[in-house]
């Protein structure tokens, strides 16, 4: 069935289709927080403000459960070089070319895309457990019911003696329980891991490192027969009726195999870390590639970014947000200045900065733009877009604001960055915050060719940065009953305000409107 399925896909290319199961992000995200990356690592404050876990369920189109962890992990960091992507087009292009080797691949990767399949990274990022100080009496305790056992036709006292040890054994082997349990999900799956890499191994497909990736297969393929027993010991409640269940078991206690196996076999797979790794990267990057693949299928028109040499320069053509059905487009061209944006409210500004977080992410990490064309330099990705107090530390919003300026101010100063800031300092006071707004915005897009990407209401800024900011607005029309958003990013400064109109659309009193617009107007005034 799943066979057909895929074939029913490939031929005719519906990749729009999102996954239907719920993403268990604790799950998928344990191999990223485990791993020590090289690069800049994208912060789980910077992933909440540009929507991340929502991209990641749009982006991810893996078939196993490490192809899963693996592109969570690498959508989570920028990369010290972009040397790799040449090979990663290479493969995305062998599959596209080759769509009998994509579903055999596709195959042997769904072998691996159970739940269970989560806990395979535990095999080589987690401390395993120790044997008790105790544990040398267990294969004493194992080898005298093995003897006793031979005895007892003989010597039928000997089933006294038995009798006490199997219960010694008993405690023992239910007290193991507890550590089995932890790897019981694990364990099984390894075989699969290692089978699948092996197999797709066979097809030659023009994959990296794949003398190494055989030599890890061969070597793990040395503990498989030890896994016999927790196969079956994950399997047997469905496969197996329970009397052959109670006399396993039965067998089990008496000789005490599980807690011989399994210390047994964790000294060999912490010694075979490495060589885990390998082949879950293996396979982890096999299905990241085919995922790519199949994203850019199921968008409207993608391009391949251009990584600039370090530099103040931006160009985006048509570029659009790729979780907005029928996002409007917009074009925007940066050389030697950052951009400011303003706009009234819900007219499309900080969506257009999430764009361009999202577009510079997906970039980096994945070779993949939606737009039709877009050209960046290398450049980390902070943001201070959604603030709020932190009230279970007794921090004020705006405090909260201060703190987190900091951190940009401090990360600016070493390398260059692209800034993603939603309107400064609305925790305070409006001449206090467009004087330090003014500062910061200019401290930030002199550091280190860093490019700042900032919205705000105040208009004042636009005149105090006209020189480092190119103007940028996005504005609408309002008739007596509505307000139409075109969401096109406009040269310039804004020219109107929506504010007290959208009162008056939504039926506050007239005298209150009244009131509001004569004190606006006296305002400007000054």
């Amino acid at each position: 069935m799943f066979k057909k399925k895929i074939k029913k896909d490939l031929k005719n290319e519906d990749y729009t289709q999102s996954k239907a199961e719920d993403f268990h992000f604790d799950l998928i995200s344990d191999y990223h927080n485990k791993k020590q990356n090289k690069g800049f690592v994208l912060t789980n404050r910077t992933c909440n403000d540009i929507d991340f876990d929502e991209f990641f369920m749009f982006a991810d189109h893996t078939t196993s459960i490490p192809g899963q962890q693996y592109l969570y992990n690498h959508l989570r960091k920028i990369p010290e070089s972009f040397e790799h992507f040449e090979e990663q087009e290479t493969t995305i292009n062998y599959y596209d070319n080759n769509p009998d080797k994509q579903l055999k691949t596709v195959k042997l990767l769904n072998r691996i895309s159970s739940f269970d399949a989560y806990y395979i990274n535990s095999l080589f990022q987690d401390e395993h457990i120790k044997e008790p100080k105790w544990y040398f009496a267990i294969p004493i305790l194992a080898i005298t019911n093995l003897l006793l056992l031979i005895i007892i036709p003989f010597y039928l006292k000997a089933i006294l003696p038995f009798i006490g040890i199997t219960t010694i054994n008993l405690i023992i082997h239910y007290w193991n329980k507890h550590n089995l349990y932890q790897y019981i999900n694990a364990l099984p799956q390894l075989s699969k891991l290692n089978y699948s890499a092996k197999e797709i191994l066979k097809m030659e497909a023009p994959h990296k490192n794949t003398t190494r990736v055989k030599a890890a297969t061969k070597i793990l393929d040395t503990v498989r027969s030890r896994m016999l027993l927790f196969k079956l010991e994950n399997k047997v409640d469905t496969d197996f009726g329970a009397i052959f269940w109670s006399l396993l078991e039965f067998v089990k206690i008496i000789f005490l195999l599980e807690p011989l196996l399994l210390f047994s076999l964790l000294k060999i797979i912490d010694k075979k870390r490495e060589e885990i790794h390998i082949v879950f990267s293996f396979i982890g990057n096999i299905d990241m590639d085919i995922s790519i693949l199949n994203l850019r299928k199921a968008l409207p028109y993608y391009c391949l970014p251009e990584i600039l040499k370090p530099d103040k320069t931006i160009n985006a053509n048509e570029l659009y947000h790729p979780l907005i059905p029928d996002c409007v487009s917009n074009s925007i061209s940066l050389k030697g200045k950052s951009a400011l944006l303003t706009g009234s409210n819900m007219s499309g500004k900080t969506t257009f900065i999430r764009t361009v977080g999202l577009n510079a992410l997906a970039a980096y990490t994945i070779n993949t733009c939606f737009a039709k064309s877009f050209s960046l330099p290398k450049m980390n990705i902070l943001s201070a877009i959604r603030i709020s107090d932190d009230l279970m530390n007794d921090k004020s919003y705006y405090l909260e604001e201060v703190l987190i300026v900091k951190e940009l101010l401090k990360e600016g100063a070493v390398s260059p960055c692209l800034f993603l800031l939603d309107e400064l300092y609305k925790g305070t006071n409006t001449i206090e915050r467009i004087a330090a707004g003014k500062a910061v915005l200019s401290t930030l897009n002199s550091s280190s060719n860093s490019i700042v990407f900032a919205t705000t209401h105040d208009t004042e800024l636009t005149d105090l940065l006209i020189k480092e900011y190119d103007i940028y607005n996005f504005c609408e029309s309002i008739s007596n009953s509505t307000i139409d958003f075109d969401y096109l990013l406009k040269k310039g400064k804004l020219q109107q305000t929506n504010a007290i109109k959208i009162l008056k659309i939504n039926g506050y009193p007239t005298e209150l409107i009244k009131e509001a617009t004569e004190i606006a107007q006296q305002l400007k005034t000054k």
